[in-house]
């Protein structure tokens, strides 16, 4: 009986583990509709790919498939790689998003794990444009703008919403891409910002009965800014996911009432 039980118990945790790898090596695309009252009439419509925390991942060529010709903007929200991940790797998986689209990339913690300037090169080498306390503008014919910034890593206190801000100008409708969500800690009414895309807390990772170390990734108010917190592509530490399903997203942003 004993020994049944045993096999029985080795037997689910098995299962469980396998489980628990597939799932963090699953492909999930989520097509999210994002409305405000004070998105520019004349930009019709903005629609960008958001992935953040790709870690380890190999991005799957499908999902590179499914999104190529349904975008504007390619965002890579922080955390393309961490220590002893070939630099091969990174290279493909660079390569890859920037056939998507225009590429813009924030620092993550992780970024930092191997020597920045090797990053920068393989960035510039593919054309993607690094917001690190920095904006980039785009204008309609009519005048109207459409505004990205990007903050350096939290954890390191690289970042500088300031100077961002600063960098940004005054009006436009205004995204801020942070790998950290814990800038929405500096948000301020006067900044005007309209969305925050972010990743770093991989959904938790691994929630046991819904509960884990952070919030399962989300779409929230706070104030008059909508946060998306991203559960993430990959993951660390332990290949493995529970309860927290890897995303990434096509976000479409238009004019219309709040949801």
């Amino acid at each position: 009986m004993v020994y049944i039980l045993a096999i029985s118990i080795l037997s689910f945790g098995v299962a469980l583990i396998t489980y628990m790898y597939k799932l963090a090596h699953s492909d999930h695309v989520l097509y999210q509709e994002i409305t405000f009252p004070n998105f520019p009439d004349s930009l019709g419509e903005v629609k960008l790919f958001f992935i953040s925390d790709l870690h380890r991942r190999v991005i799957s060529e499908e999902i590179v498939k499914e999104v190529k010709g349904k975008v504007d903007i390619v965002i890579i929200g922080g955390d393309l790689l961490e220590k002893r991940v070939p630099i091969e790797r990174v290279e493909r998986n660079i390569k890859l998003l920037t056939e998507i689209g225009p590429t813009y990339f924030v620092w993550g913690n992780n970024d930092y794990e191997i020597n920045p300037r090797l990053i920068d090169g393989l960035l510039l080498k593919y054309g993607v444009k690094i917001l690190d306390n920095t904006a980039v503008s785009f204008e309609s014919e009519e005048g109207e703008r459409f505004v990205l910034l990007g903050t350096d890593d939290i954890s390191r206190e690289r970042d500088r919403l300031d100077l961002a801000l600063q960098d940004s100008g005054k009006g436009g409708f205004k995204v801020l891409i942070s790998h950290d969500p814990k800038i929405q800690h500096q948000l301020k009414e006067e900044d005007h910002i309209s969305l925050v895309l972010s990743g770093h807390t991989h959904g938790g990772q691994i929630r046991i009965f819904g509960i884990g170390p952070y919030e399962i990734g989300k779409l929230k108010r706070l104030g008059e800014t909508t946060i998306l917190v991203s559960n993430g592509y990959g993951t660390t530490s332990l290949p493995l996911r529970l309860g927290a399903s890897p995303e990434t997203h096509v976000i479409t942003l238009k004019k219309g009432n709040e949801e």
